[in-house]
C-alpha cells in the first residue's frame, strides 16, 4: 500500500515539473520565433505521427521563446537570432546554460507590393527609408508616393537582426508601424502599394515581391554562402544538452526529414 502512494505521489511530482530538462516528456512545449514558427508546426505534425508524444508550438517572438528557457517555461525556444549578452548572464544567474541548435539559414528580405518598380536597395538605402532620412519613393526610383514603412516589435529576433545589419543600431522613424509577426508584416506590405516591409524567405508570397540587397538575391545559394547582406541562421534552445524527448525532437530537425520540412517551408537547410 505504502509502495503505491508512493508511486502515485511521483507521478503527480512529475507532472508538477514537467518541463524540467532531464524529464523523458510526453508532451512537448515549444515556443517563440514568428520566423521558425512555419518550420516547428510543420515538424511538430510528422513528429507526432511518428512518436507518442503531444506536440504544442506557439509563435511569441524570439525573445520570448528565449526567456521560456531561461524560466523554464518551455521545452524548446525558437529563436531567429544569438542570445543577448544580458540574457546569457540571467540564464547563468539562475543556474541555466542554455544550448544553442541550428535548424535552418534565413535570409531577412525586402518587399515591396509587386506593383511597385524599385527592385534593388543598398543597405544605406534601406537604412535611409527606415530611419527616416528617405521618406518619398521617388528618392529610390519610384512613384512620388511617400513611402509606408513597416516594421517588427522589439521583442522580435527579425528586428533585432535588421536592426544590426541594415540600421546599425539606429532608432526606426517614429511613424513606423510596427508590427508582431512576419505575418503580419507580409499582409500589411500585401495591402498597401506604398509600403516597404522585410519578413524571411519563408514569408515570400505571390502577393509581395522581394528586393535585391545591395544587387544581391535573396536564395538558399546567397543564404548559405552568407554572401546576401542580411542572411542569418535559425535556432532552437535548450535548458542544456536536450535529453529525452526534447532531444529526439532537435535530432529530428536536425536531420534530413527536418531539413526537407525547412526547405519545403520556403527555407534553407543548414546541411
Amino acid at each position: 500500500m505504502r509502495k503505491g502512494i508512493m508511486m502515485i505521489l511521483v507521478a503527480a511530482a512529475l507532472l508538477v515539473v514537467g518541463l524540467s530538462p532531464a524529464l523523458a516528456v510526453e508532451r512537448l512545449t515549444i515556443t517563440g520565433s514568428t520566423t521558425v514558427l512555419p518550420i516547428a508546426q510543420k515538424a511538430a505534425e510528422v513528429f507526432m505521427k511518428k512518436y507518442e508524444v503531444n506536440v504544442s508550438v506557439a509563435g511569441t517572438g524570439s525573445g520570448d521563446g528565449i526567456k521560456s528557457i531561461i524560466d523554464g517555461t518551455a521545452h524548446i525556444g525558437n529563436a531567429s537570432r544569438d542570445m543577448k549578452d544580458k540574457e546569457v548572464e540571467l540564464a547563468k544567474s539562475k543556474g541555466v546554460n542554455p544550448a544553442r541548435h541550428t535548424v535552418a539559414l534565413d535570409c531577412i528580405v525586402p518587399v515591396v507590393h509587386p506593383s511597385n518598380p524599385v527592385s534593388d536597395l543598398t543597405i544605406d538605402r534601406l537604412k535611409d527609408i527606415y530611419t527616416g532620412k528617405v521618406k518619398n519613393w521617388k528618392e529610390v526610383g519610384g512613384e512620388d508616393k511617400p513611402i509606408v514603412v513597416i516594421s517588427r516589435d522589439s521583442s522580435s529576433g527579425t528586428f533585432e537582426v535588421w536592426n544590426e545589419k541594415v540600421l546599425h543600431k539606429e532608432k526606426v522613424r517614429p511613424d513606423a508601424q510596427m508590427q508582431a509577426s512576419n505575418g503580419a508584416v507580409a499582409q500589411a506590405v500585401a495591402g498597401n502599394k506604398f509600403a516597404i516591409g522585410y519578413v524571411g524567405i519563408g514569408y515570400l508570397n505571390p502577393n509581395l515581391r522581394g528586393v535585391k540587397v545591395n544587387g544581391i538575391e535573396a536564395s538558399p545559394a546567397t543564404a548559405k554562402n552568407m554572401s546576401y547582406p542580411v542572411a542569418r541562421a535559425l535556432y532552437m534552445f535548450t535548458q542544456g544538452e536536450p535529453t529525452g524527448m526534447a532531444k529526439t525532437f532537435i535530432d529530428f530537425m536536425q536531420g534530413p526529414e527536418g531539413q526537407k520540412i525547412a526547405e519545403e517551408e520556403g527555407f534553407v537547410s543548414f546541411r
